[in-house]
């Protein structure tokens, strides 16, 4: 049964006995794969705690609260911006994503972002589980933040979608980023982290190490050459090689090795010298969806982050645009 609900995008349950998904699925109207990603995203607690799983087994009788995020504009309007394409054919297309562009449309976020732009210029493929709770993301198969640069591919057929996603979730693509971060390493050597990383328990749109539902995440870093910024502290141009793809992963390891991003408003802080995190996404490796032949795409480093490190007296080492 569905209790009377305060407001429209918070529902209160009773549980009937079975899985947690299966059972919000039945009670809401809402689709499996919907109330997943609302579980994934701590908006569904049983009995006053957040769910931790999806498969959560259920007795009956529970008191289920769901927060429903609110639906983005199922028709997102085209729109026509200027758009840095690195690679195009009938399968995909792969763009050079400016800072300050969000990904997808969500709640809250209808224009001006990738999916709009690219919808100015082609039809994106529609099929179940596009429009998901966290906005309408046709042919999305993998995401930078707002304000990361770089590298970003999305699929434009449903067969790519499904190829590539496929693809990065059995983590045959190889990512590499370029960041400036807080602090003084200790050597010019690899530095491998290994922890997880999951929601913040309390501030919801931040991730942590450990958090709710943490996820295993692995990231490679390389520092590459340090300078002072001249107020006493010293920051470091850092090659950045995910191994897995978690929500804000490259700037909760960082910050977790006491480094946060320059520029890192939520994991660190403002920066005179860069507008936002210093983060690019430089190299992206992934099979072709067709040929499954190696694709190799390359973002060259931006001028923003390239003039911040100069502005430190910095030098971009040798060969730094080519692919490690």
């Amino acid at each position: 049964m569905t209790d009377a609900a305060p407001s429209p995008d918070r529902l209160t349950l009773t549980a009937t006995p079975g899985r947690l998904d299966a059972v919000v699925s039945a009670l809401s109207g809402a689709s499996r794969s919907q109330v997943s990603g609302w579980i994934e995203a701590g908006h569904v607690q049983v009995g006053g705690v957040v769910a931790g799983k999806a498969s959560l087994k259920l007795r009956g009788g529970e008191v289920l609260t769901v927060q429903v995020p609110s639906p983005a504009d199922a028709t997102v309007a085209p729109e026509q911006v200027p758009l840095d394409v690195i690679f195009e054919d009938e399968h995909l297309i792969a763009v050079n994503k400016p800072a300050g562009m969000v990904t997808h449309p969500a709640p809250g976020v209808t224009t001006g972002t990738l999916v709009n732009a690219l919808l100015g210029r082609m039809t994106l493929p529609e099929q179940s589980g596009f429009d998901g709770p966290d906005g309408y993301r046709p042919g999305i198969v993998h995401r930078l933040d707002k304000d990361t640069s770089g590298v970003i591919v999305v699929a434009k057929t449903v067969a790519a979608h499904a190829r590539l996603a496929s693809a990065f979730k059995d983590r045959e693509t190889r990512k590499t980023y370029l960041a400036i971060a807080a602090g003084a390493w200790s050597a010019q050597a690899p530095v491998n982290v290994d922890v997880p990383v999951g929601r913040h328990p309390v501030q919801r749109q931040r991730m942590t190490v450990g958090g709710a539902h943490p996820r295993e995440a692995q990231t490679l870093f390389t520092p590459l050459d340090t300078r002072p910024d001249g107020h006493g502290r010293i920051l470091t141009l850092v090659r950045a090689q995910p191994r897995t793809g978690r929500t804000h992963q490259l700037r909760v390891h960082l910050a977790h090795l006491g480094s946060p991003i320059l520029g890192d408003t939520v994991y660190g802080r403002p920066s005179e010298l860069i507008a936002r995190q210093a983060l690019h996404a430089q190299f992206l490796t992934i099979p072709h969806p067709v040929t499954g032949e190696a694709l190799h795409l390359h973002a060259p480093i931006p001028d923003d982050l390239l003039q911040a490190w100069v502005a430190l007296g910095g030098v971009l080492p040798a060969g730094l645009e080519q692919a490690p």
